[in-house]
């Protein structure tokens, strides 16, 4: 006969095996918390399809297909997602950001006109933009690497600093998102470089850059600060495919 305990155990593991994906998120003070990965996400207002991809370790062009969504990305407030399932075999080309405006979706009448109060702020950008690769990248602020990359608890590096130090763009790109409404990351900016990489910059006490402007390698976007944590530092990532990768690895070595 099973004792007790052996029949509790299995029963903890059973669980774990079938609960959806989780992605940690990291509080101010630098502890972890897991959030499950809903089936269904309901946008809000401010968000884009970038940051509610971010938010989920998503590529945002499988997020796009995934949902029918083609450029320029247009999205709602109260509009459902899906996050998870089997995309449409036609994917949408990438070319735009477009961040939910206050209005709620027109509803799905035939031919029915939108007006201009409805409609979304889209910002245009040619296709080609992002067809070329990153040449190389740059160190986005002066400090020390004070924690490094961890694949299952930190998704990229966290770089010292005083308040108002000069956070830079490490390539070339366009800028996504830019605002406060990822949890753990503060006022956050993230820049697309090509179709493959996203970078993003968090804990800024001011940003400089807003969705839409195009950067070089190497501008000024934004101050570093300690916004959602307890000291100044810069939060950096660099994203492949929607994946974390180690910034360390693509950086230059510094002397």
């Amino acid at each position: 006969m099973a004792r007790p305990w052996t029949f509790l155990l299995c029963l903890l593991l059973a669980a774990c095996a079938g609960e959806p994906n989780r992605a940690p998120v990291e509080n101010r003070h630098g502890e972890k918390k897991t959030v499950t990965t809903p089936d269904r996400y309901a946008v809000r207002r401010g968000d884009t399809l970038y940051s509610i991809a971010w938010r989920y370790n998503l590529d945002h062009r499988a997020l796009a297909r995934l949902n029918g969504i083609p450029s320029p990305y247009t999205i709602y407030p109260g509009q459902q997602l899906k996050l998870r399932g089997k995309p449409p075999s036609s994917p949408p080309t990438p070319v735009a950001t477009t961040r939910a405006p206050a209005a709620k979706a027109p509803a799905a009448t035939a031919s029915r006109p939108v007006t201009k109060t409805s409609s979304p702020r889209v910002t245009s950008s040619s296709p080609a933009e992002f067809d070329r690769k990153v040449d190389a990248w740059h160190w986005p602020t002066r400090g020390t690497v004070v924690r490094k990359f961890s694949a299952t608890t930190h998704k990229g590096i966290d770089i010292d600093g005083k308040a108002g130090d000069a956070v830079l763009a490490t390539a070339g790109g366009s800028v996504v998102y830019a605002g406060s409404g990822i949890v753990g990351y503060g006022n956050l900016l993230i820049v697309k470089h090509s179709q493959d990489y996203l970078s993003a910059y968090g804990h800024n006490r001011r940003l400089l850059v807003k969705e839409g402007d195009r950067v070089k390698a190497g501008q000024k976007i934004a101050e570093k600060g300690s916004s959602a944590t307890n000291t100044v530092k810069l939060h950096f990532e660099i994203r492949r495919d929607g994946k974390p990768v180690d910034p360390l690895k693509l950086l230059p070595k510094r002397g």
